[in-house]
């Protein structure tokens, strides 16, 4: 099996020293499988899988976060090579549901061995997605957040609670117009959410899904436009599933426009912030992505 596996050189595992090539090739030779790692800079991730699908590996793996996936299944999407994950980052929503081991040999064993399924990915504007894409106050809170964990040194959480009490008073509401099959609604909102497939929307296990392979997309927007409405929908999170109360619409569908009157949007891509220009052109793209998954 020629597999090549690519590691965000930013990982929190590599900035340790827990990780590095050379760890990592030693344990796929364990596993009997010889691999071609790179560590590199996130700005190379595409161009390094490109390379790796061209000289004829029969797996790319990400070693990162979501963010990383996102880049390497964005090049695999739509093609025969399958994609491996290492989780590395912090969170690992993707692997998590899709239940891959989070300890790295485990991560690592299952490279050979497990089996192969075709998944859905989003797109908004030409740029997939394999978790979710936000618009409203979160895009924001996350460029501030991560600016201070580079800057000022902080940890995700103490910087995500810092850049929300700067950035919430200032952020003004999303004028929007949704459009798709049976669906043309207007919304005034501070949070839109667009799931790749169905999400849970409750606070310990927000995130979360059982499926990856229904042919929708799954739209959830916060009815209420004002801040004090959003915190108590977070309050209200820790008891109920949000999708299930008054708080939120939400349709199923394969695909739609979002249109709004500014000239460029943040859009929050799966841990990654972009501007794109409206309209924004949502789209499923049924079993387009080829993952390694743990038998059964």
């Amino acid at each position: 099996m020629k597999v090549t596996v690519i590691v965000n050189r930013g990982a929190g595992s590599v900035v340790t020293g827990e990780v590095s090539a050379e760890s990592l090739r030693r344990s796929f030779l364990q596993e009997g499988t010889e691999a071609d790692v790179h560590v590199i800079p996130g700005e190379e991730i595409c161009d390094t899988a490109r390379a790796a699908v061209a000289g004829g590996a029969d797996a790319v793996v990400a070693g990162g976060g979501d963010g990383t996936i996102r880049a390497v299944a964005s090049v695999l999407a739509g093609g025969p090579v399958p994609m491996g994950v290492l989780p590395l980052g912090t969170l690992n929503h993707f692997a998590r549901d899709l239940r891959i081991p989070t300890d790295l040999a485990e991560a690592v064993a299952l490279i050979p061995k497990g089996v192969v399924k075709a998944l859905d990915v989003g797109e908004v504007n030409g740029e997939v997605f394999v978790n979710n894409s936000v618009l409203g106050f979160y895009p924001p809170v996350v460029k501030v957040r991560d600016w201070e964990r580079r800057k000022l040194d902080r940890n995700k959480w103490l910087a995500t609670i810092s850049a929300l009490i700067k950035v919430l008073p200032k952020l003004p509401s999303l004028h929007l117009r949704v459009k798709g099959e049976g669906v043309e609604v207007r919304r005034k909102t501070r949070f839109m959410f667009v799931g790749n497939n169905e999400y849970e929307m409750r606070a310990f296990h927000f995130g979360a899904r059982e499926r990856f392979d229904s042919g929708d997309l799954y739209l959830y927007i916060a009815r209420t436009p004002s801040r004090l409405g959003l915190a108590g929908l977070a309050l209200l999170s820790l008891v109920r599933d949000l999708k299930l109360t008054r708080g939120f619409d939400r349709w199923s569908l394969p695909e739609f426009t979002v249109e709004t009157h500014q000239k460029a949007v943040a859009v929050y891509l799966d841990g990654e912030v972009t501007s794109m220009t409206p309209p924004l052109r949502y789209r499923t793209r049924p079993h387009d992505l080829r993952v390694i998954l743990p038998p059964g």
